[in-house]
């Protein structure tokens, strides 16, 4: 495993509850595993691996297509709550004790809901450019669930700020993504998109009480990422998950949008690599850590 990298390393696939899973793991064995959760209409091809690549220096990564996403089988829920089923189906179906999750956007979001429903599963969490269930401004309204016709030109309004430098760093990215040559993962079908599109917008409906109130009992220790001028994900939703999550850290890196932590990576790779430090040699204990905030 250690001698796969990101470019290189095999699809592979495990079946839980009849659906069939796609995953690719690669990295330093004996370690707690980071896990990754994708963004909206996105697969495992998505991740740029200048990210996955250094991390796996140091940690085993797991990249994950959920249930109906890219080469996964299956129907792709429309509730957030359904496809952490899927989720711990499949970790459950690898054996995985303990994970680390690195959750983007939607994969954040799903991450707060591995936090809150499998506790022990869970030793660290990393949300990057997500927010909390009912958070401001989460209705999505701009997205569709159609192909975009130029998803270049997409990636770089969404993902970059106008700034000249964000710019670059975008076309840096999106060529970074054309790496992997071989066994490249499948396009992430219209009817996938279109759960996707309907879970994320269920996520970000106000609840009629409790606003905010389930995060804290999420007490696992957690890093924020996000950009300041994200124009998906508001930065102001980091700020309501770095005020309400009890064991919390936020970065908010400057002149960036959704894809901050890629157009800043060599300084989140840094921070990352102190945030997780210390997770495989003591990985945190949920009842303990409950008690310390009760």
């Amino acid at each position: 495993m250690s001698n796969y990298t990101h470019e290189t390393i095999p699809t592979q696939f495990v079946e839980a509850n009849g659906i069939r899973y796609a995953y690719r793991r690669f990295g330093k064995p004996g370690t707690i595993r980071l896990l990754f959760l994708g963004y909206f209409n996105s697969n495992m091809d998505g991740w740029d691996p200048d990210v996955t690549n250094c991390l796996a220096r140091y940690h085993q990564v797991i990249l994950f297509d959920n249930a109906g996403v890219g080469a996964s089988g299956g129907k792709t829920p429309p509730t957030v709550a359904e496809m952490t089923k899927h989720f711990v189906a499949f970790c459950r179906a690898l054996g995985l004790k303990q994970i680390h999750v690195v959750g983007f956007s939607l994969g954040g979001m799903i991450g707060q809901q591995v936090a809150l429903e499998h506790p022990q599963l869970l030793g660290r969490l990393i949300l990057l450019g997500t927010g909390p269930r009912g958070g401001e401004g989460m209705t999505f309204t701009e997205l569709s669930a159609e192909e975009q016709a130029d998803p270049v030109a997409f990636l770089l309004a969404a993902f970059f700020s106008p700034s000249q430098a964000s710019q670059a760093a975008g076309r840096g990215y999106i060529k970074r993504l054309e790496s992997r040559k071989n066994d490249r993962d499948l396009a992430v079908s219209r009817d996938s998109a279109v759960g996707q599109l309907a879970a994320i917008r269920e996520w970000g409906t106000i609840p009629a009480t409790g606003r905010y109130a389930t995060l804290k009992s999420i007490i696992h220790p957690t890093l924020i990422v996000h950009g300041n001028k994200d124009i998906v994900v508001k930065p102001i939703n980091a700020f309501i998950l770095a005020e309400h999550l009890p064991n919390a850290q936020l970065i908010m890196y400057s002149d960036s949008s959704h894809g901050a932590f890629y157009q800043h990576r060599k300084a989140f790779l840094e921070h990352i690599k102190i945030f997780l430090s210390d997770g495989d040699s003591v990985v945190p204990d949920h009842d303990s850590i409950k008690s310390s905030f009760a």
